[in-house]
């Protein structure tokens, strides 16, 4: 199989995909190396496909023309991480990030699309595991993250929770 065909039936599988596939798979299905998979998913990148890197794997980004994408502030420290999360998963919508803004290095953004309870408890999970600090550690607790929602009443029972718990950054 040439390369070419190879990078088509990547992007093929990713965009008909509804779950994060690892680049490990990818690289058994199609007898590459993890390193190739890197390069291919570079490359299809460049060609104008959505993908991004999860923890769980690569993914292709299928936009709902429904759906309401908003950013939200937020400032908390490192023992209400699952709570937060659990407040916005719980009315139905995706976390798809967390983004800080780093005086040296700007701003710096990871994917999480975590969906539900389950996802939000391997990652916590991952989380102590690896005895790791969000990255809202870097900026003492403020953070940013995208969420994604079917409309606005959800989006309005989200904020207007984050904001009882003291989560939500308010403007001035």
């Amino acid at each position: 199989m040439t390369s070419a065909k190879r990078r088509e039936k990547i992007k093929n599988l990713l965009i008909q995909s509804q779950e994060p596939v690892k680049g490990q798979i990818l690289a058994q299905m199609f007898e590459v190396t993890r390193q190739i998979i890197v390069k291919d998913i570079a490359i299809i990148r460049a060609e104008g496909v959505d993908i991004i890197s999860t923890p769980k794997g690569y993914m292709a980004l299928k936009e709902n023309i429904n759906s309401i994408k908003k950013v939200i502030a937020v400032n908390h420290g490192r023992e209400e991480v699952k709570n937060e999360l659990e407040t916005i998963v719980k009315y139905g919508a995706i976390v798809e990030d967390v983004i800080v803004e780093h005086p040296l290095y700007g701003e710096i953004r990871a994917m999480l699309m975590l969906k539900n309870m389950m996802d939000i408890e391997n990652f916590y999970s991952n989380f102590k595991q690896y005895e790791a600090e969000p990255l809202s550690a870097l900026t003492n607790g403020v953070h940013l993250h995208t969420i994604i929602c079917e409309n606005d009443r959800v989006l309005s029972n989200i904020v207007e929770e984050l904001n009882k718990k003291g989560f939500l950054i308010k403007e001035l």
